[in-house]
């Protein structure tokens, strides 16, 4: 759906819970209801009439523009080549991450040795990639949804496993928080797509965990990571042992 269409979307919705009717709103724009019916059908509608039906109908033009921009569907992936221009530049994955995290411009500079400039310079090639909408003062809002991973066997998963599951897996796993399964088991193809399931499950949970800890202050949270994986697989020393 277009932008043009959730506008229109979002401000049917907004005449509907003020219980003004088409024919109500046609009275107050001195219109013919029929013409208003055709152009809410057609999803044709100028800046200009959008303004005077908001100002008619006392209903705020920002918060209908914002709510159409918040209910914009948005992705679950990066394209591959997306996800090969963030690999690219290891510092544009770095901020690309942190903007994952919901890292303010500030925290990012704080924390890394990236100036400011080098980051509003990364910021605004993220929004070009479509991964982040860059806005006055250098605030952002994700362009993809909570749901977002990144590509199987990607571009992006392909860095990871070069250089940075070894480095994840050099911990010790026993920090406050911290824990390391390895479970083998013998399962039905159902049993594993339910497994797979309650796995995808399980990433929803750290998303809502996330978005609700936002609201504490920054010294109240610490960077953790999930790296799931379940598949069929056995070790290849053990393999070799076979009969």
């Amino acid at each position: 759906m277009s932008s043009p269409e959730l506008v229109l979307d979002v401000l049917r919705a907004e005449l509907r819970a003020a219980g003004i009717t088409y024919k109500a709103l046609a009275e107050r724009i001195a219109m013919s209801e029929s013409s208003v019916k055709r152009m809410f059908g057609q999803k044709d509608m100028s800046l200009s009439r959008l303004s005077q039906i908001c100002t008619a109908c006392g209903i705020a033009l920002e918060d209908v523009l914002r709510r159409a921009a918040d209910s914009r569907p948005a992705a679950d992936t990066l394209t591959m080549p997306q996800e090969t221009s963030l690999v690219a530049q290891p510092r544009l994955l770095l901020v690309a991450i942190c903007c994952l995290g919901h890292w303010s411009l500030e925290q990012v500079v704080e924390t890394y040795r990236i100036s400011t400039p080098e980051c509003i310079q990364y910021m605004a090639e993220l929004d070009r990639l479509g991964l982040i909408e860059l806005k006055p003062l250098n605030r952002y809002s994700l362009r993809v949804s909570n749901a977002f991973r990144w590509l199987p066997d990607g571009p992006v998963q392909q860095f990871f496993r070069q250089h940075v599951v070894a480095d994840y897996f050099s911990g010790r796993f026993d920090g406050p928080g911290e824990t390391l399964m390895c479970l083998p088991a013998r399962l039905s193809l159902a049993s594993a797509h339910e497994l797979a399931h309650k796995l995808h499950q399980l990433a929803g949970d750290l998303a809502r965990l996330h978005r609700n800890d936002r609201r504490l202050a920054p010294d109240e949270r610490d960077g953790f990571t999930l790296l799931l994986g379940f598949r069929s697989w056995e070790f290849a020393a053990f393999t070799a042992l076979r009969r």
